[in-house]
């Protein structure tokens, strides 16, 4: 009886934990045909259009005639630079009458050295040369008469030939007093020190008190006040350069020069391969002797595909445009960069003239983001 009963239980056990298998087999089966059937209406769905990040204008490269220039790097320098020193010798230095930067002209006085030495020696001099004149009178007359009685017989031969060679002697030792007397008189005009020729005053070592040997000296002065750029130019550019070509410099300060072509060194550094060019800057302005500068010659004109210059960004030392896309999309693209004319810049490589990149603004912008694209503004009619 027990042994029945508990198969009985066991059977209705049985029954009911089927039944309950196939109910939730019923479930899930409904659940994952629920999900099947939303995907595939998500997937039928259109997919929402991305949001465009900016409203940008697009430009495409254009063909222009710009200048060929070759770079350069130089110092300015003295076009000609005087060494001004003293001609006297001993003489105490008096005097200075100018200074670093002065501006002077040919045989103006620079500066002075006591002259009462010299003015001594000169009045001694002279009266040894009045001296001599005396000798040379009294020779002269007894010389007259000695050849007025030469044909008398009054005078020997000996003696006669006595009173000519004191007269030959006489002049002779006038001529060196007159010469001694040149001489005490240039050192007179020495005590003087003169500009040899218009310019700036570059240098000063003159100390008024000191006592100076000849040679010594003191001032430099550059002539004519000109100056030059001497550019070093590489020997592969330096047939293109010529004297006449125009030069553009920007010192330290900044502000350009004009400058022309004077003279292309004829030999070049076996070193460095680089030639000096010699380039005269007519009005230096601003510039001094000693100052580094860049230039760049004008050798030519050539054309080249040109962006401007707000198109074209510079990322981690490099230079790239925005291209757009057919999609609206940003590409960045790396591109090739040469020269600058005004507001536009030369691109070498990286795209090409059927290109559309963004115009400006492209700093806010990065790769694959979608733009929206308008035309650009016409230009105001002037």
């Amino acid at each position: 009886m027990n042994t029945t009963k508990k198969n009985s239980v066991m059977t209705r056990l049985s029954a009911h934990m089927s039944s309950t298998t196939v109910r939730v087999g019923l479930v899930l089966g409904a659940a994952l045909l629920s999900a099947i059937a939303v995907r595939a209406a998500d997937e039928a769905k259109p997919a929402a259009a991305a949001k465009p990040a900016l409203t940008v204008n697009v430009v495409q490269p254009q063909s222009a005639n710009l200048p060929l220039r070759v770079n350069a790097n130089g110092n300015i320098a003295a076009w000609q630079e005087a060494s001004i020193g003293t001609e006297a010798n001993g003489l105490r230095l008096a005097d200075v009458k100018v200074n670093v930067g002065d501006v002077v002209k040919r045989g103006q006085v620079l500066a002075t050295f006591a002259p009462a030495t010299v003015q001594a020696d000169v009045a001694q001099i002279r009266a040894a040369v009045a001296e001599a004149e005396a000798t040379l009178a009294e020779a002269s007359a007894n010389a007259a008469r000695a050849r007025s009685l030469q044909a008398t017989g009054a005078l020997s031969e000996a003696a006669i030939n006595q009173y000519l060679t004191a007269e030959r002697t006489a002049k002779a030792r006038l001529e060196a007093q007159r010469a001694a007397a040149q001489v005490q008189q240039l050192r007179l005009s020495q005590t003087q020190v003169l500009a040899p020729d218009n310019g700036v005053i570059s240098a000063r070592s003159a100390t008024v008190g000191a006592v100076l040997p000849a040679g010594q000296e003191l001032f430099r002065m550059i002539r004519q006040g000109r100056l030059e750029w001497r550019a070093e130019v590489s020997s592969v550019d330096m047939g293109s350069l010529k004297p006449g070509v125009s030069a553009s410099i920007t010192p330290p300060n900044g502000t350009p020069i004009k400058g022309v072509v004077r003279m292309v060194a004829p030999t070049v550094d076996p070193q460095t391969r680089n030639g000096l060019v010699y380039v005269d800057l007519p009005n230096p302005g601003n510039a001094r002797a000693g100052m580094f500068a860049r230039g760049e010659f004008e050798v030519g004109s050539g054309s080249g595909l040109t962006l401007p210059q707000s198109a074209v960004l510079l990322r981690d030392g490099f230079s790239y445009v925005l291209r757009v896309g057919p999609d609206s999309k940003i590409t960045q693209v790396k591109v090739g960069v040469g020269r600058r004319v005004g507001d536009r810049i030369e691109i070498t490589s990286g795209v090409d003239a059927t290109a559309r990149v963004v115009a400006a603004g492209g700093g806010f912008l990065g790769d694959g983001d979608i733009v929206r694209v308008v035309d650009a503004a016409p230009a105001a009619k002037k």
